[in-house]
């Protein structure tokens, strides 16, 4: 039988494609609502980016890994039968996922840029369905493809070097 070369395998590989994922996504939706809430894109913005971005960063991680991602492996489980394919697995993990994480994260980034106060909560309301639509969008397009492709070039270098150890190790017997 042939393992999925598209998604890790273990621990350590789910690790990495957590940290392709959160670490690009966290990225983008950093520079796009830092540079919404200060207007333009500019030294001042990316010096702002650049502080908040590792801070983001490892909250999303901790979210995405300890709620966010098991109630959205338990939907995925509820919405799919084990028949169906990977493709439809992959988009409805990718919808539960992100509408849980951009909610989440929405609610963290405004407090994180304003404190909390009830500007941030009627904030919330405006800036969380735009935000839900690119990442969702962003995701689905470019976010989950670079992370398999990763896994993919992961899985291809890991067999050919077993494919080499095999192979010396029959030349040697």
């Amino acid at each position: 039988m042939q393992q999925e070369t598209r998604l890790p395998r273990n621990g350590k590989e789910g690790a990495l494609y957590g940290i392709i994922i959160c670490t690009l996504t966290a990225l983008f939706m950093t520079t796009l609502n830092t540079s919404l809430g200060m207007g333009k894109l500019n030294g001042e913005v990316v010096v702002s980016i650049l502080k908040v971005f590792p801070i983001m960063l490892v909250i999303a991680m901790i979210l995405e890994s300890v709620f966010i991602g098991r109630i959205a492996e338990k939907l995925v489980g509820k919405f799919t039968a084990p028949t169906d394919s990977f493709n439809s697995k992959i988009l409805f993990r990718i919808l539960f996922t992100v509408l849980g994480m951009s909610a989440c994260m929405t609610l963290i980034g405004g407090i994180a840029g304003n404190g909390i106060s009830s500007a941030t909560f009627s904030n919330w309301l405006t800036n969380w369905p735009r935000n839900f639509l690119i990442v969702l969008i962003a995701e689905s397009l470019v976010i989950q493809p670079i992370a398999r492709f990763a896994m993919v070039k992961l899985h291809a270098y890991q067999d050919h070097k077993s494919n080499a150890a095999m192979s010396i190790e029959d030349n040697v017997a």
